[in-house]
């Protein structure tokens, strides 16, 4: 039969899912002699068939060989689990550098059949035209992309400059669009706390459709400021980093949603609250947050995620619960996906273990997607225009001297703020170094392991460049590194230990129509080009990979050592996230949420 990425609904399916589940009828499909998982009373069932019609399931049975016809597709389970497709809460699909089909094509071998996506990314860079397209080529694929629509950009009103501003009008209208399910997290957690008109309003018209306020709560302080994020209406929250933080957020009626992504290991310090302290698991639900196109080839997406969720302790049918059911009941669709049961899309893996989890078959509304770790449908794309594919602009050639850090008046030595990166974690540290003046310039130590830090304004074509100093990366010689992926205004930021190699690192980014760039000894070494919006090829995602891996490698041979470190380089700038940041205003004391000096 004819498979269409468009789905009947439930009530659409109805007559005949009562047909085939009464016996009257043949079904579409039948899968036989498998174990049921039933994620809603945690229980494994032995010896049953699945019917599926319309691609939902219709019926399930220890024998349902009356709804075998001629034109019925009969896959043999032999004894293997039958478990729902994976759901992936919380995630960023530019964070893969990849479109959304491309992405799909990466995940759907891994058995992630449901994906809740916030492109903040290129609402950042195109506005509520960018996430229209991520939205519009979501729905031509094969499996459930949900969208939501980004709540803040810029995510620091007044720290941040970004290519649009999304506006409460924006988030009104979004909610009015097929796929999308709720609103973005909402990363402007002082603006709650402190009742901003603005974050109220996106959030009362989410709320007023019915739809669901995502979380970003990236604070340590549990006290007053939580309590009056929470009373603003986030439903759910993915910043959490210990056993406390998952905790609090369960008590007050959120869901905590623990993140293993390519550079997030959030999972191991918080699953204790329900593996440990017994907390009731159905509020909590696993998630991945971002994952490089590496991570998706080599190591895998939601099946990463529960099978690190088992190697900590948690049984294989509540982690399981906390992949599939336990999220879709979040966001309002528990009648739609997230179990095997009648009416429900039928979305399924096939596999011969639980603990390890390895994927033979993924089914997605009724039809099989993907054998033995290999996708075997299309995974359409969407006509990107140009003006998705011309966003760098930089308004001149850049030169050394752009690079250049002035000291103050008569100064031979200065006392400089530093941003020091932290080994997989998001949050940095607020250091300070002192740094010799040479010819009125201040420079990078690398004895001390402080390189250069630079943000080029790329939205608005007006030149700015903002200098600072990192820390953390260990780079020596002479070398640059920049990219146009720069949480969460997209701008473009360069590290290097060398101006002239900054400059032309910068240039070259403007002229591939932004990506990574990675600069050694004069020459460009490695580079990942992302002509959609700077942030994502259209490639697929072993091609992506393979030049990122090429990139690693090349910050490698630059001196660097930190394991994720081009998540950490495109993070520096995340004006949200503590303690200190750059962005195109200057630098950023996110602690106090204001502008600070370069030098004390």
């Amino acid at each position: 039969m004819e498979h269409k990425n468009t789905l009947k609904t439930w009530p659409e399916a109805a007559p005949r899912l009562i047909a085939v589940a009464a016996g009257r009828e043949a079904a579409d499909l039948v899968i036989r002699g498998g174990k049921w998982v039933n994620v809603h009373t945690r229980e494994v069932l032995e010896g049953y068939d699945i019917a599926v019609a319309e691609g939902r399931f219709a019926a399930i049975a220890p024998d349902l060989s009356v709804n075998i016809g001629p034109q019925t597709e009969v896959i043999e389970a032999n004894g293997r689990y039958m478990i729902p497709g994976l759901v992936d809460g919380h995630m960023h699909i530019e964070s893969g550098m990849l479109t959304p089909a491309e992405f799909a094509a990466a995940v759907i071998p891994h058995g992630t059949t449901t994906m809740f996506t916030d492109p903040h990314e290129i609402a950042n860079v195109l506005g509520l035209a960018g996430v229209r397209m991520m939205h519009d080529e979501a729905a031509l694929q094969p499996v459930n992309i949900f969208t939501q629509m980004p709540s803040c950009a810029p995510s620091a009103p007044g720290l941040e400059t970004t290519g649009y501003e999304i506006t409460p009008e924006d988030v009104a209208e979004a909610m009015t669009w097929p796929g999308i399910i709720g609103l973005g997290e909402m990363m402007n957690f002082p603006g709650v706390i402190h009742a901003d008109p603005k974050m109220l309003a996106e959030i009362a018209a989410t709320q007023n459709a019915g739809k669901t306020v995502g979380g970003h709560y990236a604070s340590p302080d549990l006290g007053g400021p939580f309590r009056a994020y929470v009373a603003g209406g986030p439903a759910d929250d993915h910043e959490g980093t210990c056993e406390a933080d998952a905790i609090a957020r369960v008590r007050m009626g959120m869901r905590s949603m623990m993140r293993l992504g390519s550079a997030w290991y959030d999972v191991k310090t918080q699953i204790t609250a329900v593996t440990e302290k017994g907390l009731d698991p159905r509020n909590f639900i696993l998630c991945t947050d971002d994952c490089h196109s590496g991570t998706l080839v080599n190591d895998g997406h939601m099946n990463r995620v529960y099978r690190h969720a088992v190697d900590c302790g948690a049984d294989p049918l509540v982690a399981l619960q906390m992949c599939t059911i336990n999220t879709a009941t979040h966001f309002g669709l528990e009648r739609e996906l997230g179990s095997v049961a009648p009416g429900r899309r039928a979305d399924l893996i096939l596999t011969s273990d639980l603990v390890t989890l390895p994927v033979e078959q993924v089914i997605a509304r009724g039809r099989t997607v993907a054998m033995d770790g290999k996708i075997i449908v299309d995974c359409p794309h969407y006509n990107w225009p140009e003006a998705a594919r011309q966003t760098v602009h930089l308004g001149k050639e850049l030169a050394t001297d752009d690079f250049v850090i002035a000291a103050p008046e008569g100064a031979n030595t200065v006392t400089a703020r530093v941003i020091g990166v932290v080994e997989n974690q998001a949050p940095t540290k607020a250091l300070t170094a002192e740094l010799s003046v040479l010819d009125g310039r201040v420079n990078g130590d690398p004895a001390q392991d402080i390189a250069q830090i630079a943000l080029v304004e790329r939205h608005r074509g007006t030149g700015g460049v903002v200098n600072g100093f990192v820390s953390g990366f260990g780079y020596k010689g002479r070398m640059a590194m920049g990219s146009t992926v720069a949480h969460d205004s997209h701008h473009m930021i360069v590290v290097g230990t060398d101006r002239e190699m900054m400059a032309a690192c910068a240039n070259r980014l403007g002229e591939m129509g932004g990506g990574i760039s990675v600069w050694k000894d004069g020459a460009e070494i490695a580079s990942v080009p992302l002509p959609i919006a700077g942030l994502m090829s259209d490639d697929p995602a072993a091609t992506v990979a393979e030049r990122a891996s090429r990139m690693v490698e090349a910050m490698a041979e630059c001196g660097c050592t930190l394991n994720n470190a081009y998540m950490q380089h495109s993070l520096l700038a995340l004006v949200v996230i503590p303690e200190i940041r750059i962005s195109d205003l200057g630098l950023v004391d996110v602690t106090r949420f204001e502008l600070t000096e370069l030098f004390e």
